[in-house]
């Protein structure tokens, strides 16, 4: 099979795309007023950051004065937490309930406010990466003030049942918050069906650029302020708008939220013919349950080698994957997600993710079965730890 480019690392990145592009190039070119400025340049500005808000608030199900713009996912988890950490604390509530499979951007906040004297929750997830709502039931307290859940996991793209879990916060009076980073454009989201009080998104993993995203909060909160400085973001979040992420954010919301059952079924279409083509590879386990997880996730470990020296060799034939979380790539630590889930270090270490979506092709995913079989024979041959047996 002749070399070619594939990526499959759609869960650390996505390319932007055409229409979020040109959303952006006016405002990085002849329209780059400021938009706190009065004359029309500014307005112009002002004008294409509400247009972007609108969208946001539209693809969630929200009002557009609940849309706050951020600089990714990273910010928003941790501005959601923190706020909800000083409502709490305003009412002598210091108790917050989250997993153990959280994305390093809520679990490093949880750890801060640990510091601080909040107590926390962590709740176990099952085998194959679900939490138990009847868990968090049990879990929820007089003094909790947020339960923070993520909608899809990162790493092996476990969807949890995020509108049983509001429910439950709403009937408990705690506040919910949940990343969907990942889920953006892989399920369907409305936050008040699903009874969310704040939300995160991040517009690369949705084809827009990196450095943008958004912080749904419910108007029923009183959103502490996050930066200090100007009126930006209604005096919530100081700071001169990017303009021109904003309005390629607000592009690639509406773009995310239209078609998903149809590009869902495609990008499965994919992940199984994937799953399909490594048939045969011996002692191979697929990670997280199939049943109800992101359609392009696919998440495995080979015994016998290691995750980072499998993507090596990968990359050398021009495949793009990775061993897990991108921000913990070069960690020699193991997958906390996969430890969760009750695997081995070993395991864990053995792992890689592939993560598919609507621009890959069969080709690309019959490309990735020979070259991973071809891979893991390599290692295996090399490899000390593999005993055939």
């Amino acid at each position: 099979m002749e070399k070619r480019f594939v990526y499959a690392d759609n869960a650390a990145t996505t390319r932007i795309s055409k229409a979020a592009l040109d959303a952006a190039m006016p405002y990085l070119t002849e329209q780059f007023g400021n938009a706190s400025a009065v004359y029309s340049l500014g307005r112009k500005s002002r004008e294409a950051i509400l247009k972007a808000r609108q969208q946001a608030a539209k693809a969630l199900g929200a009002e557009v004065y609940e849309i706050y713009f951020t600089s990714g996912g990273t910010e928003a988890d941790n501005w959601a937490i923190n706020a909800c950490a000083q409502l709490g604390e305003a009412k002598n509530k210091k108790h917050i309930i989250t997993s153990s499979i959280e994305h390093y951007a809520v679990l490093e906040s949880c750890k801060a406010l640990e510091r601080q004297g909040f107590e926390f929750t962590y709740l176990p997830v099952s085998d194959d990466g679900f939490v138990s709502v009847s868990d968090l039931e049990a879990a929820i307290r007089e003094d909790t003030c947020l339960v923070s859940i993520m909608a899809a996991n990162n790493e092996i793209g476990t969807i949890q049942p995020i509108a049983d879990i509001g429910k439950l916060c709403r009937k408990k009076s705690v506040l919910f918050h949940t990343d969907a980073v990942q889920a953006m454009g892989n399920i369907a989201i409305d936050v008040n069906e699903m009874n969310i009080d704040l939300l995160s998104v991040s517009g690369h993993k949705i084809h827009a650029p990196k450095g943008v995203g958004c912080l749904y909060c419910s108007k029923s909160i009183d959103l502490p302020s996050f930066i200090k400085g100007g009126h930006q973001e209604r005096g919530k979040r100081a700071g001169t708008e990017n303009t021109a992420f904003i309005a390629a954010f607000g592009e690639a919301m509406e773009q995310a939220s239209k078609g998903i059952s149809e590009r869902a079924a495609f990008v499965k279409g994919l992940r199984d013919r994937l799953i399909k083509g490594l048939d045969g590879i011996e002692k191979m386990d697929i990670n997280g349950s199939l049943d109800n997880r992101l359609p392009g996730n696919v998440n495995l470990s080979f015994y016998g080698i290691e995750g980072e020296g499998l993507i090596i060799v990968l990359d050398m034939q021009g495949i793009c994957v990775s061993s897990g979380a991108a921000c913990a790539s070069g960690s020699l630590e193991p997958s906390h997600v996969l430890l969760a889930l009750g695997k081995s270090e070993t395991q864990a270490q053995g792992s890689v993710r592939i993560t598919l979506n609507e621009e890959n092709t069969e080709e690309d995913v019959d490309c990735i079965s020979q070259k991973l079989k071809e891979a893991v024979e390599h290692l295996r041959s090399v490899s000390p730890l593999w005993d055939n047996g």
